[in-house]
């Protein structure tokens, strides 16, 4: 016979489970109209399975948040895309809100139904379509070049998983190259026609953009944003720096030697308690989260993500 499945999912006391809950909503539910239900309409697909590799990684918040970094360190090394994120958007001013929004974007873009989706995307490319400029060099930019899109969509897909397999669970090459594949009808959607398919695809494609990325000094700007924002109440405010210190380290070593970014990385002590955090995470069933939500959607158990199936 088969190896059983395995449930590894976990519900706190209610005092916590309550307080969790509730910064679930809020960092989910921007101060605008971009709050998306993630149960409607009901029975409708998203753009990937709930079998995908994508679901699994995607339910992780400690995943998204060090992989989320590690995204945003490596497009602010492109002078192009740099000058457009920190010219038209509100990292400096606001951070907690770009958060918001940033992550409720890819939230939706994974879970949301297919119409849902497919919605914001179009939003989000009407905004892209009134950001164009030229950087400090003189270089002209639109956020809507598909080449750049390609590399934002690169460096997010990166990330995340980079960020799941090194802190929460490894992934085999093939499931690596799944999701890769995973991401296309999401990167098409956004006009990253030549999105990677594949690790070997990202590979070169990082290759390719290499030679353009360089060192500046907004990308320390921005870790000390990121540090000083109150992302996590403050008794947990040092984990956080962990974190950012985490993503850091998730950088590849020839971008960070190139950005100075190439001193101590965590301690085996360190890195120990965001593998900790990262697994606990994985299993805490949130009722308000939009893997949960989004199962239920579809008529699967609100715990199907956090079963381990041979």
């Amino acid at each position: 016979m088969g190896a059983a499945a395995e449930n590894t999912s976990l519900v706190l006391p209610w005092p916590l489970q309550g307080g969790l809950e509730a910064a679930t909503r809020a960092l989910l539910h921007p101060y605008d109209q971009w709050s998306v239900d993630f149960g409607k309409p009901v029975g409708e697909a998203a753009l990937a399975s709930p079998d995908s590799v994508s679901w699994r990684v995607f339910k992780n918040p400690i995943a998204l948040f060090i992989g989320g970094v590690t995204a945003v360190i490596m497009e602010l090394a492109e002078p192009r895309v740099r000058t457009g994120i920190w010219e038209h958007t509100t990292f400096r001013t606001d951070p907690m809100r770009r958060l918001r929004r940033t992550g409720l974007a890819a939230m939706v873009t994974v879970y949301g139904a297919r119409s849902t989706a497919e919605r914001m995307i179009a939003r989000v490319r009407r905004m892209h379509g009134a950001v164009a400029g030229t950087t400090p060099s003189g270089e002209s930019y639109s956020a809507a070049d598909p080449e750049l899109l390609a590399f934002v969509h690169a460096t997010a897909a990166y990330g995340f998983l980079e960020a799941y397999h090194a802190y929460v669970h490894p992934l085999g090459v093939a499931e690596r190259d799944r999701y890769y594949a995973e991401g296309i009808p999401a990167a098409t959607l956004y006009g990253a026609t030549g999105a990677a398919t594949s690790e070997a695809d990202l590979e070169r494609l990082f290759a390719t953009t290499a030679p353009r990325l360089e060192r500046s000094p907004i990308v320390f700007e921005f870790l000390d944003i990121m540090r000083a924002a109150p992302i996590m109440p403050l008794p947990l405010r040092p984990v956080q720096h962990l974190l950012i210190r985490a993503a850091v380290d998730l950088t590849p070593p020839w971008l960070r030697r190139k950005l100075g970014l190439d001193g101590p990385g965590l301690s085996a002590w360190q890195t120990a308690l965001v593998r900790q955090a990262a697994a606990f995470a994985d299993r805490l069933v949130l009722k308000t989260s939009p893997a949960v939500v989004a199962c239920q959607r579809l008529q699967l158990p609100a715990d199907y993500l956090y079963v381990r199936r041979p």
